[in-house]
């Protein structure tokens, strides 16, 4: 008989920040932090974590409940409101942003909130990664995670780990029509590496080992503009790892963020383009041109279905210290890279490729300008033709 299945979800919004898209107010994480007690309390979770990348309000949670599962997304969106509803209180900046509806359906999915959740055995050890991001898209992991799972200059483990060797299976969604298709590696890896390419369009969801493993990541590619229909904020999507034992070490997880510096979409008004800059939860302030994207790593052991980080053993109720992977100074050159081709972009001004393509921008004035436009705008094709009738005429 099968040992029952863990599920980890991590459910984010943004409902508030202090000045600007800076940071939610503490008594908005205390306030996430006890209704997430209640509901260990209750049996609705095992375990939990409350932090924040920027100001998105992220929660780790632990449960056997499946994924989707009604009570744990009503805990978290219980969460949310109470968070928004302080935000209100103190006229924060975009208070309630991610709530995109009055009333809760079973699950947050179209609602507003991001999730990531995955459902397996728990192995003898467990060390998890949390991938926490701000300002910026879901297909900012695709290219970590392709060179994670799909180049065995960054991840080893590729050629020498057994299990690892017999690859993954990467689900790719279509985020603009709804759909996913599963694809094999390393035998389709340059046809994955074609789609994934396209950020505006493809994203990895999911990957799962084919080793027998079950799911090393897995991504949150809700996409906010798509489901509001019309640009709220960025997506800020988070992910979460398994690692070791036939799947990627935690150092081939963490390498492409020191040897590589990453251009994802986001940034200022969710329209630029800006380097990944990989940092602490508490320096993920945007300081720059409202940036440029953060990305945080927090690791914790799974113990029987709970938490287990750097507290003692017993801790209780959320009161966890993780593994803080992107904090202090062996991320200083990495940071300063981010910066440097951030300067270079924003240097570009109003012009592609500092800004994104017209069919990535959130939101622009360029139709209202077109709009303006045309009857000012000649057709050159009529133009050259009459020119021609008059050369006839002159004849």
């Amino acid at each position: 008989m099968s040992a029952e299945k863990v599920t980890v979800s991590v459910i984010k919004a943004d409902v508030g920040s202090v000045v600007g898209h800076s940071r939610p107010h503490p008594s908005m994480m205390e306030a996430a932090k006890d209704i997430l007690t209640d509901a260990q309390k209750q049996g609705v979770i095992e375990d939990f974590y409350v932090t924040r990348v920027g100001d998105d309000i992220n929660l780790f949670m632990t449960h056997y409940k499946g994924e989707n599962n009604k009570d744990v997304h009503g805990a978290a969106w219980e969460c949310f409101q109470k968070a928004a509803k302080l935000a209100k209180s103190m006229k924060l900046y975009a208070a309630g942003q991610d709530i995109l509806t009055d009333a809760f359906s079973g699950n947050v999915k179209g609602a507003g909130p991001g999730s990531a959740e995955m459902s397996f055995e728990e192995r003898g050890s467990e060390p998890l990664m949390f991938f926490i991001a701000d300002k910026t898209e879901p297909s900012a992991y695709s290219m970590p995670l392709s060179r994670i799972f799909l180049d065995p200059f960054t991840t080893t483990g590729l050629v020498v780990d057994a299990r690892a060797k017999k690859g993954f299976d990467i689900e790719i969604q279509d985020v603009m029509d709804n759909k996913k298709v599963v694809m094999s590696a390393p035998e389709e890896t340059w046809s994955i590496l074609s789609l994934l390419g396209d950020t505006s369009r493809y994203a990895i969801k999911r990957i799962n080992s084919r080793a027998g493993i079950g799911p090393a990541a897995v991504v949150s590619t809700d996409k906010l503009n798509l489901t509001a229909g019309k640009y709220i904020g960025k997506d800020d999507p988070v992910c979460i790892c398994r690692a070791q034992s036939g799947l990627p070490s935690v150092g081939e997880y963490l390498q492409p963020f020191m040897n590589n510096t990453m251009m994802v979409a986001g940034w200022m008004r969710g329209s630029h383009y800006g380097a990944f800059y990989p940092c602490s939860p508490e320096e993920s302030d945007p300081v720059y041109f409202d940036g440029p994207p953060r990305i945080c790593c927090l690791g914790f052991q799974l113990n029987d279905g709970k938490l287990q980080g750097l507290e003692p053993i017993n801790t209780k109720g959320g009161d966890h210290i993780p593994v803080d992977f992107f904090k202090g100074n062996t991320w200083d050159l990495a940071r300063m890279n981010a910066i440097k081709a951030s300067r270079f972009m924003r240097s570009q001004g109003p012009f592609m490729p500092s800004i994104l393509g017209p069919e990535e921008m959130e939101y622009t004035s360029r139709p209202e300008v077109l709009r303006e436009l045309t009857s000012r705008f000649i057709d050159l094709n009529d133009e050259k033709a009459e020119k021609c009738n008059l050369d006839k005429d002159v004849e």
